[in-house]
């Protein structure tokens, strides 16, 4: 598969590792990237993750057959709205937002008024480390990386959005928006929000200063994506509040009952919570590792 002209809007993390593994397989003759600050122009080139850097929207999606949004999720519609008159007729739009719903929604009836097809998806990768220089040709390898077409999707388009992502390493799941929202908010939001809170608890300055000096590597371990970007995961969180929001109620009665188990004393229900996780969780690395390999 090649595309003439791949444009990525919002050359961070993920776009820049998009363009980077793009540039390796030699998937597009032409990969252009859209940046809004000027002072992004440099990391860009230095990144070598595009081919040309601009910041002019209309002149990097001009011609693209393939569009990506990879900026924080309340960018995309506004974006969606402005590349209109520049977009392609059959051109194909697709982005990589953790919430799914809203941006479908809107973003498929936006797009198909330049005659063109969005394609909604979400590779499940990431860092918590931000901006192009921090971008890796692998990062999508062996990943999953959801697709959520729906009844209006045109099949073609579905297809190479589907086929795209497998020529980037990863593994293509179709899901229905919503479905997806559900279990993303258990499995990558509500960690985000355990990390964060536990963070701003333990490393308070109110706390003694002896504190964080024993803070090792289990706190840093567990903690390591509260470090991600503040304004993605604002975005993520609001646009997703009602699935994290139950997320956290089921969170929050589980932590109930571990609290219960310990206040009365009762090692048994204690040890089977520790040993029920550690099975759950040694289950899941065996499998993970197991669908990599294949």
């Amino acid at each position: 598969m090649q595309f003439q002209k791949i444009t990525i809007v919002g050359v961070g993390l993920l776009g820049g590792s998009i363009g980077l593994a793009v540039r390796r397989g030699k998937l597009a003759r032409e990969v252009a990237g859209f940046v809004r600050r000027a002072a992004s122009l440099k990391d860009c080139e230095k990144a070598g993750a595009v081919d040309y850097a601009t910041t002019d929207l209309l002149a990097a999606v001009s011609k693209a057959d393939l569009v990506i949004l990879c900026t924080p999720l309340a960018q995309m519609r506004s974006l969606a709205q402005q590349i209109l008159p520049a977009l392609k007729r059959g051109a194909i739009v697709t982005d990589v937002g953790s919430v799914k719903a809203d941006v479908v929604r809107e973003l498929e009836s936006i797009i198909a008024k330049a005659g063109a097809h969005f394609v909604g998806s979400h590779p499940m990768a990431g860092g918590e480390k931000m901006g192009v220089l921090a971008a890796r040709a692998d990062l999508f390898e062996n990943v999953i990386c959801i697709v959520t077409p729906t009844k209006k999707s045109n099949p073609a388009a579905v297809r190479q959005v589907e086929q795209f992502w497998k020529s980037l390493g990863s593994r293509p799941l179709r899901l229905a928006a919503g479905g997806h929202d559900l279990l993303v908010s258990r499995s990558s939001h509500l960690p985000h929000v355990v990390a964060a809170t536990l963070a701003n608890l333990v490393l308070d300055p109110a706390n003694s200063k002896t504190q964080s000096a024993l803070c090792a590597t289990g706190f840093r371990d567990t903690t390591r994506i509260a470090s991600g970007s503040p304004e993605m995961w604002r975005d993520i969180a609001l646009a997703n509040r009602k699935n994290i929001s139950r997320s956290v109620d089921v969170f929050v009665a589980e932590l109930k009952k571990f609290q219960s188990a310990l206040k009365s004393g009762d090692a048994k229900a204690v040890e089977k919570i520790f040993a029920t996780a550690k099975q759950r969780r040694d289950n899941w690395c065996a499998k993970s590792t197991s669908t990599s390999s294949e």
